[in-house]
């Protein structure tokens, strides 16, 4: 009984130190954020944030400036391109005064305005087109554009809406004339129902209306081929209507 009794005491001992053994287990804590630490990462966020739209911000000005000069530029290429391949194809357009029922070649030159009809036209339509350029100190060159039918197309372009062709410059227009000893000289005017003909070419200098604009004095000498009316006499350089008002102007190469 007493071995009995000394064996469950030996188990009970081994049971008990084989218990205190065992490693204890730790309990589960799940790791998280403290209030200071979301704070101070949603600061962190937020200045990140700011610097890059400010960037994103700054890159867009430069794009948006970059692209309207751009297409500043490209506009005012294209309406010089106009205005010189209209010029070019200036044709001695007659009509007759119903006054006096006589002839005259249309092609009104004057300092700051020109009107003429080209066989050019910017919506590329059948036909001869009439134009007419104005210069404006605040408003800069404007155009308007009619039909030219038989007979004189100023009521036309008068009626004409406006619209402006060049807003940053002025333009100053001279014509090209020969004498009879063959000089060629430059003129502020063209008395086109005197002469009966059509200069030998225009000048026209764009000047930039803000001196401050960065931007260059342009220059066009259109040269007209078709300047003589097939029927009506021109009358040569040397008369008083020619030799008054000569200004200076580039001459043509050769000339």
């Amino acid at each position: 009984m007493s071995e009995l009794t000394s064996a469950s005491r030996a188990r009970d001992g081994y049971v008990l130190s084989w218990r205190n053994n065992m490693p204890k287990s730790k309990p589960n804590r799940q790791a998280g954020f403290t209030l200071i630490e979301i704070i101070l990462a949603l600061a962190l966020t937020a200045m990140l944030l700011s610097l890059l739209s400010t960037g994103m911000y700054s890159v867009m000005n430069d794009w948006e400036r970059d692209t309207q000069s751009l297409d500043e530029s490209l506009d005012e290429t294209v309406a010089i391109l106009q205005i010189e391949r209209a010029l070019q194809g200036a044709f001695p357009h007659s009509y007759r005064d119903m006054e006096n029922l006589a002839r005259y070649v249309y092609f009104a030159g004057e300092r700051e305005t020109l009107s003429w009809v080209s066989t050019v036209s910017p919506q590329r339509s059948g036909g001869l087109t009439a134009w007419y350029l104005d210069s404006d100190s605040e408003d800069g060159v404007s155009l308007r554009l009619a039909a030219a039918a038989s007979d004189n197309p100023n009521e036309r372009l008068e009626s004409a809406e406006a619209r402006i062709l060049l807003p940053n410059y002025t333009a100053t227009f001279a014509y090209l004339y020969e004498e009879l000893d063959f000089s060629k000289q430059w003129r502020d005017d063209w008395p086109a129902r005197e002469t009966m003909t059509l200069p030998l070419a225009v000048h026209v200098r764009l000047t930039p209306i803000a001196a401050d604009s960065g931007k260059e004095e342009l220059d066009i000498i259109a040269r007209i081929r078709a300047n003589s009316h097939r029927s009506l006499r021109p009358a040569f350089g040397g008369s008083p209507s020619l030799t008054s008002g000569s200004s200076s102007s580039p001459q043509l190469g050769g000339q």
